[in-house]
């Protein structure tokens, strides 16, 4: 049986449930890169597409009852590399998934990919099996910094493979990295320049961060300055901006009409699904809010889920009310535009109330601004983002 541990009572009150999505972990890749925190893991040989397709089928079936009757608005396939999946295996699990769980007619669904040649040639197979947003991992066009941050991958071929997604998709995702090891200011214009020349419709510019439990961590490398980052963040906005890019949270930025819906839906708190290994999903009922995370060994999912063994398959929570307020400002202040007031209670059936403390210290410290209606990050706020989260961790 499932490990659940309850909250105690509290008020929380949803009137009614927010969006679904779904997530789908294929945790294999080539090789582990050094600053990957993520729950990926080396292929050695080949992979167990079938059986693994299988124990996510498996898997959610066994999720079903605690969303009958919903729809799901997206679906994610991320990794690992999902690429590393044969367009014939990605086919099967999205027609398993659409005849469980109804997805909306214009549903997004995205499939993470790495730009290595042989992946990149599935492209074609990948949107003829129902996927239409692609999200390609470039990190950089500069070979230096690629063999620096340990890819797989070089220059001429992320050029490659990103021409070669916007030929089969109308919707493609471009992952860079600022940051780098030896990298400047003008290294870092010319990758968001070389991206902007090829028109993707969907930037995602991360500051590279040193992550426990990763070869960087024990082994750090040499980073620019604090300062020298900011400056590179500042020049990556301008001219994302210049281009015609919004905006729209942290480190996304998008063609008008080309925000992540799946990616949305997290930071505006709204429920997801989370199936193979490590996955972790949140699901909302109308007195509480839960969350489930799946096991993060790939052999352990696959037993688990193929036999039935839910008690090593999954751990289940309901989320305590007073961790709400941190856990919803958590995502949706990621957001440049913020959030309604009213999100607030929609999302965490809790009254706005239960955030003031949090709020009204913010504003005195300018990281927030609100009026009645909304409640966004001011400049200072999205730059010392930490700093704003921590206000609302539970005393």
């Amino acid at each position: 049986m499932a490990q659940v541990r309850v909250a105690p009572p509290g008020s929380v009150r949803l009137a009614a449930l927010p969006p679904l999505a779904a997530y789908v972990h294929l945790p294999w890749c080539v090789r582990k890169c050094p600053y990957c925190d993520f729950n990926s893991h080396e292929r050695t040989g080949a992979l167990p597409e079938g059986e693994y397709v299988d124990a996510l089928v498996a898997d959610l079936e066994a999720l079903l009852p605690s969303v009958w009757g919903r729809r799901a608005t997206s679906v994610f396939i991320g990794g690992g590399t999902p690429s590393l999946f044969a367009p014939a295996s990605i086919e099967r699990l999205l027609s398993a998934l659409r005849a469980r769980l109804p997805l909306e007619p214009d549903a997004e669904v995205t499939l993470e990919a790495n730009p290595g040649t042989a992946e990149a040639s599935r492209f074609a197979g990948y949107r003829a099996a129902g996927v239409n947003r692609l999200s390609l991992g470039v990190q950089s066009f500069d070979d230096r910094m690629l063999a620096a941050l340990g890819r797989i991958h070089g220059a001429d071929e992320a050029r490659r493979a990103l021409d070669m997604g916007l030929r089969q998709f109308d919707n493609v995702n471009v992952d860079l990295m600022y940051g780098l090891p030896g990298q400047t200011l003008a290294m870092a214009r010319e990758d968001i320049a070389e991206a902007v020349r090829r028109g993707p419709s969907h930037v995602s510019a991360y500051q590279l961060t040193i992550e426990p439990n990763t070869v960087f961590y024990r082994k750090r490398p040499e980073l620019p300055a604090h300062d020298a980052c900011a400056d590179m963040q500042l020049a990556i906005e301008e001219a994302l901006g210049a281009a015609g890019y919004e905006h729209y949270e942290t480190s996304a930025f998008a063609r008008p009409g080309r925000r992540s819906r799946h990616n949305l839906n997290y930071w505006q708190f709204g429920d997801y699904l989370g199936l193979g290994a490590g996955a972790h999903g949140k699901l909302s009922f109308a007195e509480r809010v839960t969350r489930h995370a799946r096991a993060r060994q790939p052999r352990e999912y696959l037993e688990a889920a193929l036999h039935g063994r839910r008690g090593s398959l999954v751990e289940e929570q309901t989320v305590a009310p007073r961790e709400l307020p941190f856990e919803f400002m958590l995502n949706a202040l990621r957001l440049v535009e913020g959030f309604p007031v009213e999100l607030f209670a929609a999302r965490t059936g809790l009254p706005l109330a239960a955030a003031e403390t949090g709020l009204a210290e913010a504003e005195r410290r300018g990281l927030i601004e609100r009026d009645r209606r909304r409640i966004r990050p001011t400049e200072r706020g999205r730059l010392f983002l930490n700093e704003l989260l921590a206000l609302f961790l539970p005393g």
